[in-house]
């Protein structure tokens, strides 16, 4: 998502949350990757990669309290949300065999969906546009959709 591609602020607010979701895939990505810290990659996500330019084009910047809740609360609470994760993947692909950045797509979501109050099907779309952004030409993006629709219905059974 660049500035560039920014519409009328009406939407400036759903794009800043949307670019926080991307972000927060990154940042739990590079925590696994790194083993940083909560604080020091929130903080170099805050100070480096907000708004910078890529390219020529100018980044949007994510909505950071939406971020920072997002990479503290996949952290914070990555057990349950590996295990309820888990009881949705077959038995033979558990959560540690899956690809890192489709495993950091599920705590992010898994987080928004446990501790957020953004409803389960906006969580479903939001994360399958950050796999769509990730994976532009697999199959990944309808595997993630399977995925949190069954931990969507486990976290939140009332709003279905």
């Amino acid at each position: 998502m660049t500035q560039t591609d920014a519409p009328k602020p009406a939407n400036q607010k759903r794009l800043m949350k949307s670019a926080a979701r991307l972000y927060a895939v990154q940042a739990l990505f590079q925590m696994e990757q790194s083993g940083q810290t909560t604080e020091a990659v929130v903080n170099e996500f805050l100070d480096h990669r907000f708004g910078a330019v890529y390219e020529g084009e100018e980044m949007l910047d994510g909505d950071i309290r939406v971020f920072r809740k997002l990479v503290e609360d996949a952290v914070n609470y990555q057990a349950p949300i590996d295990q309820m994760t888990d009881r949705a993947l077959v038995a033979k692909w558990p959560i540690a065999r899956i690809d890192p950045t489709l495993r950091a797509t599920f705590r992010a979501a898994g987080a928004e969906l446990t501790q957020g109050d953004t409803p389960p099907k906006v969580v479903i779309t939001e994360f399958v546009d950050v796999a769509r952004a990730f994976f532009p030409e697999g199959k990944e993006p309808k595997f993630v959709n399977a995925v949190l629709d069954h931990m969507a219905r486990e976290a939140q059974p009332e709003a279905f």
